[in-house]
């Protein structure tokens, strides 16, 4: 058999020169999307992944089997009230996309009644029906689909959605009339995310980003009138400054955030403004990382604020409007959530009666809930917090109208399916709507989902979610893959995997390292893992990982490291840091070019990163530190594990230049045997191909990866595979 043999990657040295320290760059050339030649090498490292892997297309197959046969392919989600409609999704076996639906609702005066959603059975026609999109009607002839945003009027009778069929995040919007099914002919090209109607139906607000790809207008289009007529609401020319937009829960106002990870700004436009006029509440000047959720009571508007002044972990105040024409120090601001070291608050939504505040305590996000008469007066009545059984899980809003007697939750776990819970605000009482079912004989108590602990060098200590089978003994023999994110204070929950359970059945201890750079600990967490701090994020991960070595649970030589995006940059500094200590590395769509990146404000989104790895084109240190951690930049003459890049062509947040740059800095570089491949979906965006089959199979890519390298491809003995019940 032939052994195939890599692609040569033509050197084209470019210097790169900042604060006196010139770096060679022999593959920059391959940014040029454009030229034939890029893409021909492209195709050709995707020929030799293809030969590469080839002798695991048959585990592929396998664990695409396993993850269709425990999904139940045609199932809808739990109808949630808008007005008089129910809302809701539905998918078919063997279509790609879901379907949006909706079907009318009933107001008899009872409204526990009229806020109990109809129950809704799988392959049963709903009554009454309406279907908003079809995501496979949509997707017909197209290389790739996704759906932006979904927006409806007040009224019901109109639909604004967003697509894309390229997968870069430039969106189209359409309107449609819901009561004929027809379009208007009112078309907008290259909007971002986020679309709302004004209340009176006549107007729709969007996002418009630059040619970074950073967001940085809202605009309004006027139904009926022609594009290039459409109103710029707001404008940010801050090019570190993200900018996005919401309407209030009483659709009163129009909210304006523009923010980086530090600080932010809300302005906020009234609807009954004919002027249009947009106000700013606390300027960015004042340096406070702040949100803003507005009600009115007792007869003035109010703002609860969820902010950072004099609180790392964040508390939130209640403001009347009229305060925010004084200066900052002379404001009345009342406490409604005081600050404390142990819980970070994230937001706040608010109802016509309730208050309902996202909090992180012990790493697990959770929903507190208070009546909102009272709020921020001696009156205030202490919060309620629905209880769950399990030590790792997650729960979160998914839905509060503002009329609302009733919330809608989420809840999931490592090894409890998603579930759908109703939570009556005047009772407390908490209704099981649904619980996502697994087929295939899944049964929760095959498994385990425990707390372990890593110690950093620094004496941090470091928590890890640590999933097996149960029959798995502490013996030193099993293999392990273990991931971590690590930045922009994402936490990385507890949260039910179809997937993963084909890594469990063969014996794979899989490790979730909560790592500093995240959000599961804090505010100061993040502050550990940023910026100068940076390296905190390897050297968690590289001792989370000795962790697991030392636990007993796992084969010091058969542990692999997995990471996508912000988390692939992770593996990149890891393999660099580390390399003997992993069999295998999978980097998903992974950021290894950070400082070139970043060096270049003209590059999709590299100012608005300045506030997260800090600025190397004005600050020498950032450079110096930077350079000391980039993947890219410090790939040395060692033996690299077996390693793959997973990308995709049309990424607008990661390019493919990147991962494309790396390996073949590693294939040149390595003194290792092991193969080096990069995977790259040519009609795909951040999120990979689009359709869930296509989802699943990457997944299925993915896993069939680490198993082989880690020597793990079989069940393990009496585990009987899903697909064979099927």
């Amino acid at each position: 058999m032939t052994t195939p043999v890599p692609p040569a990657a033509k050197k084209v040295p470019v210097e790169r020169t900042h604060h006196g320290e010139t770096f060679t760059d022999d593959y920059e050339w391959m940014r040029e999307k454009e030229n034939p030649e890029v893409v021909q090498h492209l195709n050709a490292e995707n020929a030799y992944t293809e030969a590469v892997t080839a002798d695991q297309e048959p585990l592929r197959q396998e664990i695409f089997d396993e993850i269709r046969a425990r999904t139940v392919e045609t199932d809808l989600s739990v109808p949630a009230r808008k007005r008089g409609w129910w809302y809701y999704t539905r998918t078919e076996e063997g279509q790609q996309y879901a379907i949006h639906c909706r079907t009318a609702a009933q107001d008899t005066g009872d409204l526990h009644a009229d806020w109990t959603p109809p129950v809704v059975e799988p392959g049963v026609p709903v009554p009454g029906e309406q279907i908003l999109i079809d995501g496979n009607a949509e997707a017909e002839g197209k290389p790739f689909f996704a759906l932006g945003g979904l927006a409806v009027t007040e009224d019901g009778n109109l639909l604004a959605y967003c697509e894309d069929n390229a997968g870069d995040e430039r969106f189209t919007l359409r309107i449609k009339d819901l009561r004929t099914g027809e379009l208007l002919p009112d078309v907008v090209s290259n909007v971002f995310y986020s679309l709302a109607f004004s209340p009176d139906g006549t107007r729709v607000f969007y996002t418009v980003v630059d040619d970074s790809w950073r967001p940085y207008q809202i605009k309004a289009h006027t139904l009926g009138t022609d594009v290039s007529q459409d109103a710029v609401i707001y404008q940010e020319d801050d090019v570190a400054m993200w900018t996005g937009f919401d309407l209030s829960a009483d659709r009163r106002q129009l909210l304006i955030g523009i923010s980086c990870s530090e600080y932010s700004e809300y302005r906020v436009l009234d609807f009954d403004d004919p002027s249009d006029t947009v106000r700013t509440l606390i300027p960015r000047s004042e340096r406070i990382l702040y949100e803003v959720e507005p009600f009115t009571g007792d007869g003035v508007r109010q703002y609860l604020i969820t902010h950072n002044k004099d609180a790392l972990n964040s508390m939130v105040s209640l403001v009347a409007e009229p305060e925010f024409a004084k200066p900052l120090q002379e404001q009345q601001w009342h406490t409604v959530v005081a600050h404390d070291d142990a819980v970070r608050v994230n937001g706040v939504s608010v109802t016509s009666t309730h208050v309902l505040v996202s909090v992180r305590k012990d790493t697990t996000e959770r929903v507190q809930i208070l009546p909102l008469a009272g709020i921020g007066t001696v009156e205030q009545q202490a919060p309620a917090e629905p209880a769950f059984d399990e030590q790792l899980y997650t729960a979160g809003l998914t839905n509060a109208e503002y009329d609302s007697p009733i919330i809608r939750l989420s809840y999931t776990s490592y090894l409890t399916p998603p579930r759908v819970y109703d939570y009556v605000l005047a009772t407390g009482e908490l209704e099981l709507r649904k619980e996502t079912p697994v087929r295939g004989g899944y049964n929760r108590s095959d498994y385990v989902a425990e707390r372990d602990w890593a110690t950093a060098a620094d004496g941090t200590r470091i928590p890890l979610s640590v999933l097996r089978r149960r029959e798995v003994a502490q013996d030193g023999s099993n293999p392990a893959l273990v991931y971590a994110y690590g930045s922009y204070e994402i936490s990385m929950d507890p949260a039910f995997n179809i997937a993963r359970l084909s890594l469990l059945d063969r014996g794979v201890v899989f490790v979730v390292a909560h790592i500093r750079g995240g959000g599961e600990m804090g505010r100061a967490w993040y502050d550990q893992g940023k910026k100068l701090n940076k390296k905190n994020t390897f050297t968690d991960f590289v001792a989370a990982t000795d962790h697991m070595a030392a636990s007993g649970w796992v084969d010091p030589e058969r542990i692999a490291a997995m990471g996508g995006s912000a988390g692939g940059l992770l593996m990149g500094a890891v393999a660099n840091l580390a390399p003997e200590k992993y069999r295998a590395i999978l980097a998903q769509v992974p950021f290894v070019d950070a400082l070139t990146s970043i060096l270049d404000p003209d590059l999709p989104l590299s100012a608005l990163e300045w506030e997260e790895w800090g600025n190397p084109i004005t600050d020498p240190e950032v450079y110096r530190y930077m350079s000391e951690y980039s993947p890219y930049e410090n790939i040395r003459a060692v033996d690299y594990p077996r390693i793959a890049a997973v990308t995709s062509f049309n990424d607008t947040r990661v390019l493919y230049v990147e991962p494309a740059k790396w390996v073949a800095k590693l294939r040149e570089t390595t003194t290792g045997s092991e193969p080096i491949v990069m995977k790259i979906e040519m009609d795909g965006g951040h999120g990979g191909a689009s359709g869930r089959y296509e989802a699943w199979k990457d997944r299925a890519w993915d896993y069939a990866f680490v198993l082989s390298a880690l020597g793990a491809r079989d069940l393990l003995p009496g585990v009987v595979s899903p697909a064979a019940a099927r």
